[in-house]
């Protein structure tokens, strides 16, 4: 199966952020999960993104990045809202990449010196109203990458498929999740 780079959300790596990273090596993946936060999580978005301001979101960006060396190439590079930074800048900038998960946010090509590469699969997962995620970006994203998939969720939750948060849909996770092993058995 493949091989993935799983990067968490403002929350920090959270037992529902670890439930899915197991669900996904249930399924025969291997997935990394680097912390981000040096072990700190956080109750709410708020207090995590002010952790993240706090570190530094560029210093988050390098650490990300800096956890890709020493594993192949060829990763899938997934990531949750925060996560998505540098999910989505390596793979846009290191070559090699089998594919690319975004959950709950997107950001723009250009912040990674653009375009997002056309041969790189994409999926994106966001909830239609909700107002950290980045709709309009995540719409603009996937109508510009040749074969992107763009899934919106009913609802404005935003880390709706971390199970041990306050933001959890049952019905949209589970969903998701299928989603995306459907989407990895594709890549790999």
């Amino acid at each position: 199966m493949a091989e993935i780079l799983l990067f968490h959300h403002a929350l920090g790596s959270t037992p529902g952020f670890q439930a899915f990273a197991d669900r996904l090596r249930d399924a025969g993946n291997t997935v990394h999960t680097p912390d981000l936060f040096d072990g700190e999580t956080f109750a709410t978005v708020d207090e995590g993104v002010a952790h993240a301001r706090e570190v530094g979101f560029e210093t988050l960006a390098n650490r990300g990045v800096a956890e890709a060396e020493g594993l192949a190439a060829d990763l899938v590079y997934a990531g949750f809202s925060l996560g998505v930074v540098p999910a989505q800048q390596l793979a846009q900038t290191r070559p090699g990449a089998k594919g690319a998960l975004f959950f709950s946010a997107a950001m723009p090509p250009e912040e990674f010196g653009g375009p997002f590469p056309d041969d790189v699969p994409l999926q994106i997962h966001v909830m239609e109203d909700d107002d950290l995620g980045d709709v309009d970006v995540a719409q603009a994203l996937a109508a510009e990458v040749d074969g992107a998939e763009l899934f919106l969720y009913p609802g404005d939750k935003h880390l709706f498929a971390d199970a041990s948060g306050p933001d959890y849909d049952p019905a949209a996770a589970k969903l998701l999740e299928e989603r995306v092993l459907a989407f990895l058995t594709r890549v790999d």
